[in-house]
């Protein structure tokens, strides 16, 4: 079995690999991975001399290096990682996103059309975001039958990703399956993103900068957890269906970053208030969602899944994990990535 991860040097595709490659030896894994600002092959660093790994740097966007990549390994499974993800940068430049998150789902999914002569023995998995969906009032929650209504570009070309998933499915019989997630945290998560980002900051004194008054709510999942969750839709899942994949961990953006605060002056046998009194608020990001919360009642029924990890548990293995990687830290924070956030956080006034 032939087993092609796109992506798979980023964050979630290198927790996924570093969980299966080792647990499933008779398998061959496949990495193909464009190594852009936030993918690090420090985080594959367990496994690259592994005899079922092998790592191949390409471009999901250009057509015919897919499809050397497909002559080549003949994969029968494909986890489709791959994505420019972040909101912040999507709205300052929505090319990249266009081009990776739409022209690169449409290669892999003609890619597995050409050469898949029994689509039946095959498997595609999209792996998504519940960003699809849009913003939510005060209550409710996102199901698997809830109206696509993306709000920025990120969020759109990864809708536009799933309807192209979806539709090959129904016009040519590929055998996808979809599922998407909430926002995802723990190691080896580049720190442009919201965890990471506090947990760093704090550590060098900086500002932790958060939008508007940092009321807006987001259901948050250990990233092995859901990599679990993925497995059981690979190995398990109905083909042509889409499944939900949430935390059950709803917290207002504000509390997170305090409760990082907390967290770390435990760690560190400091006073929380050194972390706190770094809380900044600035200026909200357009088109900014209010609420996510993600129901997951399908894939905990249908095949039995659930999160291992809390809020709390969850939490503290990820700060004690960039508190004892100190190496990975350095590797990631270059010169362009402190231009990044001087570039999009500087300019906002604070509140």
């Amino acid at each position: 079995m032939n087993i092609l991860v796109t992506g798979g040097a980023g964050f979630i595709g290198s927790n996924f690999l570093n969980l299966y490659v080792p647990r499933y030896p008779y398998y061959n894994f496949i990495n193909l991975d464009k190594l852009t600002y936030a993918a690090n092959l420090l985080n594959l660093k367990n496994i690259e001399n592994s005899d079922n790994y092998c790592f191949i740097q390409g471009d999901i966007a250009d057509y015919g290096q897919v499809n050397r990549v497909f002559e080549k390994y003949q994969p029968d499974i494909i986890v489709h990682f791959a994505a420019e993800s972040h909101v912040d940068r999507s709205i300052a430049g929505p090319g990249e996103f266009i081009h990776t998150n739409i022209v690169g789902t449409f290669n892999l999914l003609e890619n597995c059309r050409k050469h898949w002569d029994n689509p039946l023995e095959k498997v595609f998995h999209h792996v998504s975001t519940d960003e699809v969906y849009g913003s939510l009032g005060e209550t409710g929650v996102f199901t698997e039958e809830t109206g696509y209504d993306p709000s920025s570009p990120y969020s759109a070309s990864k809708a536009s990703g799933d309807h192209l998933a979806r539709a090959y499915y129904r016009t040519y019989g590929l055998p996808v399956k979809i599922t998407n997630c909430s926002n995802n945290y723990g190691p080896y998560q580049f720190p442009e993103k919201l965890i990471p980002l506090m947990i760093l900051n704090a550590l060098e004194g900086k500002p932790l900068p958060v939008y508007g008054r940092g009321e807006n709510i987001r259901d948050w999942l250990y990233v092995e957890d859901h990599c679990r969750a993925i497995w059981e839709v690979l190995s398990r899942g109905k083909t042509g269906e889409t499944y939900n994949i949430g935390g059950n961990n709803e917290w207002k953006n504000i509390d997170i970053v305090n409760r990082i605060c907390e967290v770390l002056a435990e760690e560190l046998d400091m006073d929380t208030s050194i972390y706190k009194k770094l809380i900044t608020f600035v200026e909200d990001r357009p088109g900014h969602d209010l609420r996510y919360a993600v129901d997951s009642t399908k894939v905990l029924g249908e095949l039995g899944w659930q999160p291992r990890e809390n809020f709390n548990t969850g939490l503290k293995k990820t700060i004690k994990w960039y508190l004892q990687n100190r190496q990975w830290v350095d590797s990631v924070k270059t010169g362009k990535y402190r231009k990044w956030l001087k570039m999009n956080y500087s300019s906002r006034m604070a509140l």
